[in-house]
């Protein structure tokens, strides 16, 4: 699947990718919701669709990602929702033995995160992340999250890397597109974010589900 010797950088997503996203939709379809019906007095269908109508609004920015932002709209603590939810962090499978795979190989594992720098620090609490990498970065840090065409270029100027000998692995689609413009050759996506939920089909770059599919040589 990968042309292992073409690759000397891989930027990895954290949240679906690193992290099994069954944290996140549990606190933004779950928890948030009841806190708003319960804060506001109103049926929990009702507090569902008054999120979600604002997150499809919602501009692209990272206003989006933002703890800050949903605090704000909501009234309520993000990051302390966060904190109580914190035991259900949980790496993706194969995920640890994947990044210990790439820095012994002699490549370069860099975490590259659309998270706000609150719940990066969350979830980096619980499994210890960003010391198991080179480096990472929130795209908070540059003004623009991953989807956007501007991300990359701004990227660039604090990681250095050959986009042609890079390796992408991401579960947002449209975060490959835009990285696939900006030069960068080996992308892959995540068929299976939530272990709580069934695998996707019909993604528009090459997937798969467990690290060990993709070990380097």
């Amino acid at each position: 699947m990968l042309a292992w010797p073409d690759i000397d950088t891989v930027l990895l997503d954290m949240d679906g990718t690193l992290i099994d996203l069954h944290f996140d939709n549990v606190l933004w379809n779950q928890r948030l919701p009841a806190r708003v019906a319960a804060a506001h007095d109103i049926g929990l269908d009702a507090a569902r669709e008054r999120l979600y109508a604002h997150m499809r609004d919602a501009p692209p920015t990272l206003d989006f990602y933002c703890v800050e932002y949903w605090s704000a709209y909501t009234g309520l603590d993000i990051a302390a929702l966060h904190e109580e939810l914190g035991g259900l962090v949980a790496y993706r499978g194969g995920a640890e033995a994947f990044i210990d795979a790439v820095r012994a190989s002699g490549r370069r594992a860099v975490l590259v995160t659309n998270a706000h720098p609150k719940s990066l620090a969350v979830k980096d609490h619980q499994v210890r992340l960003t010391a198991r990498l080179d480096a990472g970065f929130s795209a908070h840090d540059f003004g623009y999250p991953k989807e956007d065409v501007a991300f990359w270029p701004a990227f660039a100027k604090r990681e250095a890397y050959q986009p042609e000998r890079t390796l992408l692995i991401d579960d947002n689609a449209a975060v490959l597109h835009t990285a696939a413009a900006s030069g960068i050759r080996h992308l892959l996506c995540v068929t299976q974010p939530d272990s709580g939920r069934p695998p996707r089909g019909g993604l528009p770059f090459p997937a798969f589900n467990h690290f060990a599919e993709i070990m380097p040589d």
